[in-house]
This record gives structure tokens, sequence and C-alpha cells, in this order.
């Protein structure tokens, strides 16, 4: 079975573009709105996002706690976030390798700012039914494209939930 390498879903908040990118362009902050990401910490200290820019991602799912490492790759104030997820670990990312890359489009529409949040699976190298294998044992059952379409849908809602009452 071949894999989808790609999942995305987008969701209308009434808030203005630099608002939305704000909030998801600080990694921190991210869970806030994420079913399985619990904050982050940047390294190196930086206040403001930028191409280069390096934070240790903590994550949880069930019982199990995890870290990334991740590398902001592209912004564009008020319209994109896209950082990739390189290393693993469960208390550190000691393991390098390319694992997913996260993306936050920002497109103003009448009604505020259509939110776009996309996950590609970036372990190309890894044969589809090994992929497959391992996903359904990570996931308790799921491939991540089905498990990330979830994910995503579940942090869109938070996102507007948090951005429109707060």
């Amino acid at each position: 079975m071949s894999r989808t390498l790609t999942v995305s879903d987008s969701i209308v908040v009434k808030v203005h573009p630099a608002e939305v990118y704000r909030r998801i362009s600080d990694p921190a902050r991210m869970g806030d709105w994420s079913p399985e990401n619990l904050g982050a910490t940047v390294r190196g200290g930086a206040r403001e996002p930028s191409v280069g820019m390096v934070f240790d991602g903590r994550n949880k799912r069930g019982a199990f706690r995890w870290t990334t490492r991740c590398t902001v790759t592209a912004l564009e104030p008020d319209r994109l976030f896209r950082f990739r997820v390189h290393a693993i670990g469960v208390t550190r990312p000691r393991l390098p390798g390319p694992i997913a890359t996260w993306e936050y489009r920002f497109e103003p529409v009448p009604e505020g700012t259509r939110v776009t949040e996309t996950w590609t699976d970036d372990r190309r190298a890894w044969p589809d039914f090994v992929a497959n294998t391992f996903d359904r044992v990570a996931t308790g059952g799921s491939v991540f494209a089905d498990f990330q379409r979830r994910n995503i849908a579940t942090t869109l809602r938070n996102l507007k939930k948090a951005l429109e009452t707060g």
C-alpha cells in the first residue's frame, strides 16, 4: 500500500492574519492548540521567528513522551510559517533524520483569516510497508497521514476557539 505523504486542512478565524501569524510563529505556543505538542523551547534565545531558528518541541501521545528538533525553513510575516522536524528522542532529540515538515499559511478573507495547516511526511527513504507498519504501532492503528489529518483538524478547531474567544 502506497503512502499519503501530505495532508492539509483549513479553517477561517475571525482574526487579522498578523495576529494569527504572531501566535503560530511562536513555537512555544503550539502546545496551546495541538493535541500532541506540549510547547517548545527555542535554542539560542531568539525572540522573533527567523529562517534557521532552531527549537526543540515536547510532545506526547498517551503515556509516551518525546522531543523533536525543528528548524524554521521559511516564513513570510502574516502569510507563511514553515519548519522541518529533523531529529527525535525521548528526552533529547538524539536520532537525526528527515521526519516531517509542517507549514501554516495565512490568507486574508472577508471574515478574517483562512489558516491552512499542512503536514508532509519526510521519511521518503522508508519503504512504504516499513513506514505503514511503524505508523500503526506508533499511533495505535493508523497510518500517519490519517492520524495527522485528525490532529490537524483538532489543532485548527482549538486555534479558532482560542483566537476568537481570547
